[in-house]
């Protein structure tokens, strides 16, 4: 355990962002999942809906911090290209 004052408060400060992160993290793949589930139905209106709303939840993380703007970039780009295969 941390004896010096400010290095408790990074302890904290860290896990604190750490849960946060770990939340938005399990949204956008909770999205992503929806966009394959919507392409394994091969429903093409229900996977254009959900792609826009994980493109959103995606982007938003990104530009958060949680995930790297190349990481934001290839998982938008699959996701695009798997729907856009459906037609």
């Amino acid at each position: 355990m941390a004896n010096i004052k400010s290095a408790k408060k990074r302890i904290k400060t860290s896990a604190k962002r750490a849960e946060r992160n770990k939340s938005v993290r399990s949204g956008v793949k909770t999205a992503m999942k929806k966009v394959y589930a919507a392409i394994e139905a091969a429903d093409k209106s229900a996977a254009g809906e959900a792609l826009k709303s994980a493109i959103s939840t995606i982007e938003k993380a990104g530009s958060k911090g949680v995930y790297h703007k190349c990481n934001v970039s290839r998982k938008v780009s699959r996701l695009t290209k798997a729907v856009n295969k459906m037609a």
